[in-house]
């Protein structure tokens, strides 16, 4: 099964090429780099590191694992990181995080999932060890690293009743994969009861490393000058927007009149950011673009501000008075709520959250966060929100911390299983 599936990649290859080069045209880092998507490496300087490798697909799961990368540089001093991914985005935020540690933590694109590729990236780079985080399960690279003697952790780990269902199609071929991961952290128990059903062995439950994540205080600063800037006004935060969900929101609130707070919509994927504006202005809003504004904040007048920039996410969180989180609205999963919940924000979602079900049903149940049903409810709960007059949003703040808070600590637990597989 495995030789299929490495034949399918191989016939397939042309256009997984042409699609990545017409991805470039918005995003040129899908045009960088791409010798190492094919299993081809710039030579490394001497003498070669001895690297433990982390794999993050792209930038939720590089942010996740900023707390492991932090421990493991500290904790490995003789070891130097060798960061992969799969996105544009992904390596730009992983620059952004661990550039600061100069040679210590190299970055490469992860090659195709063909047995060829995959052995000539780990004859390359030689890990010590592999991480993969949260769901990153790919047959011919867990094979390869079996054959070369490599042995795999999956880290704070995750797996939906959906994903499982959609796994276990394809049983026969990641089954094998799974069963062959040296261990597994898994973010809740209903996790790793999955994990095991879908053929992982070695389970523990570890936590989320995203609560281990700290907000940089110059981001926060930043975005607390937004909120200085912008006054009085009330500010609707929509994070993490994805296809579909901004026409929703913006049907919704053209149909208030003139809301009385100010919206910002960050939208989850770069590539659509003038696709978006484009919206707003259709919808006849007043908007401003982040991207243009500089240092100055000015939002006077405007209805809307596009979020049109990268690396801000804290800076939006906490310039903003309730957050609702994307990708909730329709059946996409939902995205990641615990930033929004460190930085003590009233948290809304939509009715699919199923990529973060147990955080968001814990979170429901202790007053951090509410659902809602669709995007008109979700402007007439914003509304009792800024205009209560009693102590509600207060106690969702005061509720997101606590609950931020009690959840830390999985990057220990993460590294006492690291360190049982790198012995």
């Amino acid at each position: 099964m495995r030789l299929l599936y490495s034949a399918l990649w191989w016939f397939a290859m042309p256009l997984v090429l042409l699609r990545l080069w017409r991805r470039g045209r918005k995003e040129p880092g899908y045009r960088q780099h791409v010798s190492e998507r094919l299993g081809f490496y710039p030579r490394l300087p001497e003498p070669v590191p001895r690297f433990i490798w982390v794999h993050a697909v792209s930038v939720g799961e590089t942010r996740a694992a900023e707390p492991l990368i932090d421990a493991l540089l500290r904790d490995y001093p003789q070891h130097a990181i060798l960061l992969t991914c799969m996105t544009a985005t992904g390596r730009a935020t992983g620059a952004q995080l661990f550039g600061k540690h100069g040679a210590r933590v190299v970055q490469s694109f992860l090659p195709y999932d063909t047995g060829w590729m995959c052995a000539r990236f780990l004859r390359h780079f030689r890990p010590a060890a592999c991480v993969l985080m949260e769901t990153e399960v790919w047959p011919s690279l867990i094979a390869q690293c079996r054959n070369h003697g490599v042995p795999v952790m999956l880290a704070n780990a995750r797996l939906s009743e959906r994903s499982l269902r959609r796994g276990q199609r394809f049983a026969a071929l990641l089954r094998p994969a799974a069963e062959a991961i040296a261990c597994v952290g898994a973010q809740s128990e209903a996790d790793a009861q999955r994990l095991r059903a879908f053929g992982a062995r070695h389970v523990e439950v570890t936590g989320s490393l995203k609560f281990d994540v700290q907000p940089p205080a110059d981001v926060v600063e930043r975005g607390l000058a937004w909120k200085k800037a912008i006054g009085e006004r009330k500010v609707l935060l929509c994070a993490s927007t994805r296809e579909g969900e901004e026409q929703l929101i913006l049907d919704a609130l053209a149909g208030l009149g003139k809301a009385d707070w100010l919206t910002v919509i960050v939208p989850r994927h770069p590539q659509r950011f003038d696709e978006v504006a484009a919206m707003i202005e259709a919808h006849g809003l007043s908007m401003r673009r982040r991207s243009i504004m500089g240092e100055a904040f000015d939002v006077q007048g405007a209805d809307v501000v596009l979020g049109d920039s990268m690396g801000e996410m804290f800076a939006y969180y906490a310039a903003c008075d309730v957050a609702f989180i994307g990708g909730s609205l329709l059946p996409l999963g939902g995205q990641n709520l615990i930033e929004a919940l460190a930085l003590a924000k009233p948290v809304l979602v939509g009715p699919y959250t199923f990529n973060f079900q147990v955080i968001t049903e814990e979170a429901v149940h202790v007053g951090a966060a509410l659902r809602v049903r669709d995007a008109t409810s979700l402007l007439h709960v914003v509304g009792q929100l800024f205009f209560d007059k009693g102590n509600q949003p207060r106690s969702m703040s005061s509720n997101a911390l606590d609950f931020a808070r009690f959840h830390q600590g999985a990057t220990g637990q993460t590294m006492e299983l690291f360190e049982s597989i790198l012995k």
